[in-house]
């Protein structure tokens, strides 16, 4: 039975294609980079942001719980941050 050999093939030569072509559409390129970069980060925000606002209410619920702190010094510390925001 005979040992068949792989043969490696020749990348070079098809990489050396590939850049030609990038940097023929450079612009167009990174400004679809930047979109999708922007898409990304706009996901992300939309998957993080209610996890975050369920885990400060389970934190304001807790901390009413165990009376750490009253409702109204809930709604002065959410006026406050509302204040910085501006």
């Amino acid at each position: 039975m005979s040992i068949k050999r792989v043969v490696p093939r020749k990348r070079m030569q098809d990489r050396a294609v590939g850049r030609v072509n990038k940097k023929k559409s450079g612009t167009k390129r990174s400004e679809s980079g930047l979109s999708r970069r922007l898409q990304d980060l706009r996901e992300q925000v939309e998957i993080v942001l209610p996890e975050m606002t369920a885990r400060i209410a389970a934190l304001e619920h807790l901390l009413l719980g165990k009376q750490l702190c009253t409702r109204k010094d809930l709604i002065d510390a959410r006026q406050f941050v509302r204040m910085q925001e501006a």
